[in-house]
């Protein structure tokens, strides 16, 4: 390569950065718009449960996982059984484990100073744009596999929107009342089916999805409280391990 072209490459370089991250904001505007609605619904029941707006955005910033947040403000009481929505916390939020077992291929060549922060930010809709992103690129022989910036590009703005609408949820929910009545409850399973069909493999890569649903919609009608939460994200967990052997 000769120094003109070297110096035209490293030009480049930001440009297509930026480019990438772009493209994933792009990726993400859709199912951005759809988290919106729940995250309000978040914020409105965090301050129905007594925590001010100040304590929203720590929680919902620093504990980056909308499902087990949900659980634990059905389980938030005055004192708080702190154990209790810990162990349940963990359970909700260790299918990441498994997330980040399917993207560790693709992050293998990246500093740890990159791959820490990417793992913060990964929730459910930005792990799944960037794992179908990179597959692709993957397909194409394009080297990385793994565009950085494409995944921050999806990753950042959930992550901002989160914060920024549960804290909102949080200041309007006093003057709202039960946001739920307006039907923004829905967007949140909406959202995730949206997320399933894009990762549809067939009936039994789905084994894992049913059993989960069917064991937390059994927990739900005959035990009370949020356990179905526990039993659904366990009981998905074993089905995978289960199975696994069945798609080697």
């Amino acid at each position: 390569m000769s120094i003109s072209q070297a110096s035209l490459t490293l030009d480049e370089a930001p440009y297509r950065q930026r480019s990438e991250f772009r493209r994933g904001v792009a990726a993400s505007t859709p199912v951005l718009l759809g988290i919106v609605p729940y995250a309000l619904v978040l914020g409105a029941q965090a301050a129905q449960k007594g925590l001010s707006v100040a304590e929203v955005p720590l929680m919902t910033g620093m504990n980056f996982a909308g499902g087990s947040e949900f659980a634990a403000i059905q389980l938030w009481t005055s004192p708080p059984h702190i154990l209790l929505i810990a162990a349940i916390t963990l359970l909700v939020n260790s299918r990441h484990f498994l997330m980040g077992a399917a993207l560790a291929p693709f992050l293998r060549e990246l500093p740890l100073r990159k791959v820490f922060p990417a793992l913060f930010l990964m929730c459910d809709e930005s792990w799944a744009l960037g794992l179908a992103d990179a597959r692709q690129r993957a397909a194409a022989g394009l080297n990385p596999a793994f565009s950085l910036p494409y995944y921050a590009g999806t990753a950042l703005p959930f992550y901002l929107a989160w914060v920024a609408f549960t804290t909102t949820g949080a200041a309007l929910g006093p003057v709202l009342g039960n946001v739920e009545d307006y039907g923004f409850a829905m967007a949140f399973p909406a959202v995730f089916l949206v997320l399933m069909r894009g990762m549809w493999k067939g009936f039994a890569a789905a084994r894992p999805w049913l059993v989960s649903l069917v064991v937390a919609a059994l927990t739900y009608l005959i035990i009370p409280g949020a356990w179905y939460v526990a039993a659904g994200a366990l009981s998905g967990l074993v089905a995978a391990y289960m199975f696994s052997g069945d798609q080697a």
